[in-house]
């Protein structure tokens, strides 16, 4: 059965990439962006054409994360055309790139905001139509800079991305007994196949930046250093097919977390360390039945 599927950041990336993925593989997907009728246009026309070429259930749908009433439009869209949503996939976020001291509070928490707060706007729309449904599966792409090791530099965006992984985490627990599994990808650093890092934003405080000057052979080499460490042949369709292997499961089998790391940096290592402290401590307190979807009746 297909599954019905809303990507946020689905405009290039791995949001894009999953969203192609997910329809060639017969689901109906729901690839939502900002500025659909503007900037984002030739993404949304481009995606408009596949769908047409390739006869795909792949849908454009306008959504700015960081508003209230577009993430409410967008849903309200959604089930007044497919009539539920089966899986959401949080993709959205953003990448900034500087000494962690140059960046204001104000621009922390945008970072925050975009990476955290947006993801928690959707859930408040979607979250109680996958309870009315008794069934759902919440679909985060995390980051590898949560468990493994990550370089310098990247300090609010492994904290914001640190923030939303640890919601999840409790949300899984909070939403289980009505059918919501979680599912966490997380990818390694992909310097290719996705606008990471060429739009990783600069801090605004220059003269605070300028003061780490004696680091600028670290900052202006961070994505090379990565890219020497990736097979040459990396790509983050890995990850798109990583995520239509989970959807395809059946529901209430799919694995807590999937590591999609081809740089080797420990994250896997660590999250499966981390698992089976998480599944001891429920044990303890008598809440392990939390930790699956409970089924549906």
């Amino acid at each position: 059965m297909s599954d019905v599927v809303l990507i946020t950041g689905a405009a290039t990336g791995i949001g894009r990439l999953t969203a192609e993925t997910l329809a060639r593989g017969g689901h109906i997907v729901y690839a939502s962006m900002r500025d659909v009728a503007g900037r984002n246009a030739p993404h949304a026309d481009a995606l408009a054409s596949l769908a047409q070429s390739e006869g795909l259930s792949l849908h454009t749908v306008e959504m700015d994360i960081l508003s209230d009433s577009s993430v409410d439009a967008a849903t309200n869209t959604v089930i007044a055309k497919a009539g539920r949503i089966d899986v959401l996939m949080h993709n959205a976020g953003h990448l900034v790139l500087g000494p962690t001291e140059a960046f204001t509070p104000e621009e922390v928490a945008q970072n925050y905001a975009v990476n955290v707060l947006g993801a928690h706007r959707v859930n408040r729309a979607v979250l109680p139509v996958m309870r009315a449904q008794e069934k759902g599966t919440l679909l985060w792409i995390s980051s590898t800079t949560v468990h493994g090791g990550f370089p310098p530099f990247l300090g609010p965006y492994g904290a914001a991305k640190a923030a939303m992984d640890s919601l999840a985490g409790s949300l899984a627990l909070e939403v289980s007994r009505f059918g919501i599994e979680t599912v966490i990808v997380s990818p390694g650093a992909f310097t290719v196949g996705t606008e990471h890092f060429p739009k990783a934003s600069p801090p605004e405080d220059h003269a605070r930046a300028e003061a780490y000057a004696r680091y600028d052979d670290v900052t202006s080499t961070i994505s090379d250093r990565l890219s020497a460490l990736m097979p040459d042949d990396a790509h983050p369709q890995v990850v798109a097919d990583a995520v239509l292997e989970l959807v395809n499961m059946p529901h209430g089998t799919r694995p807590f977390r999937t590591v999609v790391d081809l740089l080797g940096d420990g994250a896997e290592e660590v999250a499966k360390a981390v698992g089976r402290v998480r599944q001891t401590f429920f044990e303890r307190i008598d809440l392990a039945d939390l930790l699956s979807p409970q089924p549906t009746s």
